[in-house]
């Protein structure tokens, strides 16, 4: 049994939670490499950059200042449902905004239900007025604390299975 509370405290500190509370934060599951187009990029730079990062989303700025992002799911219906020109439709034209934020301390429960009541799929994480990650649901779902029970349980099972 000591051996399944040792793995399981390992697992927790490596992901950074809080045994006493459960809470990972979005600074440690958020992925840092944030991609940007400006306002006046057209969709198709946006979306050429979606692609060459293999990323679904960039955030779209303005001078420098993160003014809303740009996700598959607009280039699909205010691009290519309506049969729009992707060279002459500008990012600021299909981006959503305003841009919904969050700061990295902030917890992944908290980031979820957030998306939750804004019905969307990813928020930004920023830091000093700057842009320092991006988190989604699927960071969310890969890392929730359900899942962590999950392992639990099967970090119980294989060690009672290997005595």
């Amino acid at each position: 049994m000591h051996g399944l509370i040792s793995r399981v405290t390992r697992v927790l500190q490596y992901l950074r939670v809080d045994p006493m509370s459960g809470n990972i934060l979005v600074r440690d599951i958020m992925k840092k490499n944030v991609k940007t187009v400006r306002t006046d990029d057209t969709a198709l730079n946006a979306v050429r950059k979606m692609n060459k990062f293999y990323i679904t989303s960039v955030v779209v700025t303005n001078g420098g200042r993160p003014v809303g992002i740009i996700t598959s799911k607009n280039i699909l219906e205010k691009v290519v449902e309506p049969r729009l020109d992707p060279y002459t439709m500008s990012a600021k034209e299909i981006m959503s905004s305003p841009l919904i934020s969050v700061d990295p301390y902030t917890a992944v429960d908290e980031a979820a239900k957030i998306m939750a009541d804004k019905g969307i799929k990813k928020l930004t994480v920023m830091e000093d007025g700057k842009v320092v990650g991006i988190i989604s649901t699927s960071d969310i779902i890969r890392t929730s604390p359900a899942q962590l029970g999950l392992m639990e349980e099967l970090l119980s099972y294989s060690e009672i299975n290997a005595s």
